[in-house]
C-alpha cells in the first residue's frame, strides 16, 4: 500500500507529538521556529591568544627539500576520484628571490587497495607562486613547488594506500590512505562532517584542531579565513589582533607567507587522511603588487571547479554520497548578470534530489547574523542569490567570518519560513583577532551604516520595511530569525542520517574534555513534500515507492531521535 501525502503528514505529526514527551529527547527543525536564545560570553575564558610561533616544532619542516610535506586531501566531483596535493622544494623570502622551477621535481601518486602494493600510478601538475612587495623595507617570497594529483577510476566507499613524490629522484613520501566517499544515493552518506571556519594557528585553533580531530570526520568543510598571515608583516615579527592599528602607515596590506607554509605542516596529520575542502575569506585577498590576488589560496588547494563545470577556483561543487555541497564564493561576482550565478543555477538544476537529497551551501560571510562584527556587510549577496537558493530548496548554509556562533531558524527574505534553509554561522575557529561578543541589539552596539564595508563587493545596508525592526538598522532584541548564539571558540559535526534528518552538533572548546556535552545540538529536518511537491510525482513513480521510503526513514530518524539522544 502507497502512503498518501495526508498519511505521511499524520504520521509525522503523531510521531512528533508523541516524543514530545521525552524531555531528554534533541530537538528537531520541525519543533520550531524557535525563540531566539542567546548565552553570553563566559568571562572565565580568553577572548584570544596569541599565534603559535614558526618556531613550535609542530610548524617545522622535517623532510630533506625534495621529499613532499603539507600532503593534502580534496574531494573532486564524484567519489570515482579524489585529489592529493604535497609541496616540495624550500620557499625562500628576501629583497630578490628566484622562483624554482615546477617541472625540476615530478608529481606522481603510486597507489592501490593494499597496502605496501601499488598497482596503479598518476601523473598531475606542479605550480610555483610568488607574493612580491617593491617597496622599502618589505621582502618577498616565492614558493615550494606545489603539486597537485587527481586520482580517478576509484571505486566508491574503497579504502586506497598511496605514496606521493618523485620516484626517479628516490623522494617518495610515506605510505598514506584515503577512502573514497560512497556514490550518490539516497540512503548513502559522508560518516560525519566537519565544519570549521576563521581557524588560524593559534593555541585556541590547535585546541578546535585536536578536538575536531577527536570526533573522527570523513570531511572537513573549511568556510573560509585559514592561516591570517596577513596579519603579519613580510619581515615576519609577532602577528597582530588588528592589523591596520599595529600597522597604520604601511604601504601596502603586507603578509607573512611562511605562515602558509606552518600552516600546512600542522594540519597535514589531519589533511593527509581526511579530504579538506576550502572556500576563500577576506583573509586570503592577500594583494600584492599590480593588484593581484589570492595567489597562494589559488595555487594551494586542488578544487573540483573543472569537474562541476565552474571557471573559477572561488565557486565549485561537489557530490559526497546523497549530498550535493555547493561552495559560492564572496570576493568574486556573484551578480545576477555574472558566470558564478549562471554557473550556480545550472549547477542547482542538475541535481537530482532522489538521488542526492541533501544540499549544502557554504561561503565565507553570512547574510544572516545579528553579531555587530560584519552586520549586513554582505547584503548585496544576499539580495542578489538568495532567491535563487530558496527556490531549489538548499537545505543547509554554512558561514564563518564572524568569530562566534549562531543558528537561524529556516528563514528567508528576513520571514521566518518553513522552507527556507538553516543557516549556521561558525567562524570560531580561534584565530589571532579574537572572539566576537557584541551584538547588533546590544544597547550602543549598532553600528552605522558606514560600518561593515567588505573589502570586495557593493554595500546594499537597508533599515527594514516591516516586522519588529521596521524603519530601523538594528534590532531591538534579538531577531526572530536567530534562533540561538554564543560567543566560544569550536567547530561543528554534520552526520547525515537518511534523506529527511541531519544531527548537526556544535562543539565548544572549552567541552573538549567533558563527557556526553554539546554547545548546541538539533536534528535538521527536510520537508520534501511540504517544500518541493514538484518532487511527489517523481517519488511516487520510483520503484518500490519512494512515499513509503520516505515513510520509513522519517521514522528511523524521529526513532533514533527518542532512543539515542544520549549518545550524541
Amino acid at each position: 500500500m502507497t502512503m498518501t501525502s495526508f498519511d505521511l503528514q499524520l504520521a509525522f505529526v503523531l510521531l512528533v507529538s508523541c516524543l514530545s514527551y521525552s524531555k531528554s529527547r534533541i530537538p528537531t527543525t520541525l519543533d520550531g521556529p524557535f525563540l531566539p536564545e542567546t548565552r553570553r560570553f563566559d568571562p572565565s575564558l580568553r577572548r584570544g591568544s596569541e599565534d603559535v610561533p614558526m618556531e613550535d616544532p609542530r610548524l617545522a619542516k622535517k623532510v630533506r627539500s625534495n621529499f613532499p610535506e603539507q600532503i593534502a586531501l580534496a574531494a573532486s566531483f564524484s567519489s570515482t576520484s579524489m585529489w592529493i596535493s604535497w609541496v616540495t622544494g624550500d620557499a625562500v623570502i628576501g629583497k630578490n628571490v628566484k622562483p624554482l622551477d615546477p617541472s625540476s621535481v615530478g608529481s606522481e601518486v603510486w597507489y592501490g587497495e593494499e597496502s605496501g602494493k601499488y598497482t596503479f600510478v598518476r601523473n598531475g601538475k606542479a605550480v610555483v607562486y610568488s607574493q612580491l612587495y617593491p617597496f622599502e623595507g618589505l621582502l618577498n617570497y616565492t614558493s615550494g613547488i606545489i603539486h597537485h594529483v587527481r586520482l580517478d577510476g576509484l571505486k566508491p566507499g574503497t579504502r586506497y594506500y598511496f605514496k606521493c613524490g618523485d620516484t626517479s629522484l628516490k623522494a617518495m613520501s610515506e605510505e598514506h590512505s584515503l577512502k573514497t566517499f560512497p556514490s550518490s544515493h539516497s540512503e548513502k552518506f559522508p560518516h560525519k562532517i566537519a565544519v570549521v571556519g576563521d581557524l588560524g594557528l593559534t593555541s585556541n585553533s590547535t585546541a578546535t584542531i585536536t578536538h575536531l580531530a577527536r570526533n573522527d570526520p570523513s570531511l572537513i568543510l573549511m568556510v573560509g579565513d585559514l592561516t591570517y598571515a596577513n596579519q603579519y608583516q613580510t619581515t615576519g615579527g609577532k602577528g597582530v589582533p588588528c592589523y591596520s592599528c599595529a600597522f597604520p602607515d604601511v604601504p601596502i596590506r603586507e603578509t607573512y607567507q611562511p605562515r602558509w607554509d606552518g600552516w600546512g605542516r600542522f594540519m597535514e596529520p589531519l589533511t593527509s587522511k581526511i579530504p579538506m575542502m576550502v572556500i576563500e575569506g577576506n583573509h586570503e585577498i592577500e594583494t600584492q603588487i599590480g593588484g593581484m590576488n589570492f595567489s597562494s589560496y589559488q595555487a594551494r588547494f586542488a578544487v573540483p571547479a573543472q569537474e562541476s563545470r565552474s571557471n573559477s577556483s572561488f565557486y565549485y561543487s561537489f557530490n559526497a554520497g546523497g549530498v550535493h555541497f555547493i561552495m559560492l564564493g564572496a570576493y568574486v561576482n556573484y551578480n545576477q548578470t555574472g558566470a558564478q550565478y549562471a554557473w550556480l543555477k545550472e549547477d542547482l538544476i542538475k541535481v537530482d534530489r532522489v538521488e542526492t537529497p541533501w544540499v549544502v551551501a557554504s561561503w565565507h560571510p553570512p547574510w544572516y547574523n545579528s553579531y555587530s562584527s560584519h552586520y549586513q556587510e554582505f547584503e548585496c549577496m544576499r539580495q542578489e542569490m538568495e532567491g535563487l537558493l530558496y527556490h531549489y530548496r538548499v537545505d543547509i548554509v554554512f558561514s564563518g567570518h564572524v568569530h562566534a556562533y549562531e543558528r537561524m531558524n529556516r528563514v528567508y527574505n528576513y520571514t521566518l519560513d518553513s522552507c527556507g534553509p538553516v543557516y549556521i554561522t561558525v567562524g570560531d575557529g580561534g584565530n589571532i583577532e579574537q572572539i566576537d561578543v557584541d551584538h547588533a541589539d546590544d544597547s550602543g552596539k549598532c553600528p552605522s551604516q558606514n560600518d561593515n564595508i567588505p573589502e570586495i563587493g557593493g554595500v546594499c545596508h537597508i533599515n527594514f520595511s516591516s516586522g519588529p525592526a521596521k524603519g530601523k538598522f538594528c534590532w531591538d532584541q534579538q531577531p526572530e530569525w536567530s534562533a540561538f548564539r554564543e560567543s566560544s571558540f569550536g567547530h561543528g559535526i554534520l552526520e547525515v542520517i537518511n534523506s529527511t534528518y541531519a544531527l548537526w552538533t556544535w562543539h565548544r572548546n572549552q567541552d573538549a574534555y567533558k563527557e556526553s556535552s554539546r554547545g548546541d545540538q538539533i536534528y535538521i529536518v527536510r520537508q520534501p513534500e511540504l517544500c518541493m511537491p514538484n518532487l511527489e510525482k517523481t517519488y511516487s513513480n520510483n520503484e518500490s515507492s519512494n512515499s513509503n521510503s520516505l515513510f520509513k526513514a522519517s521514522v528511523a530518524g524521529l526513532m533514533v531521535n527518542f532512543m539515542l539522544p544520549q549518545l550524541f
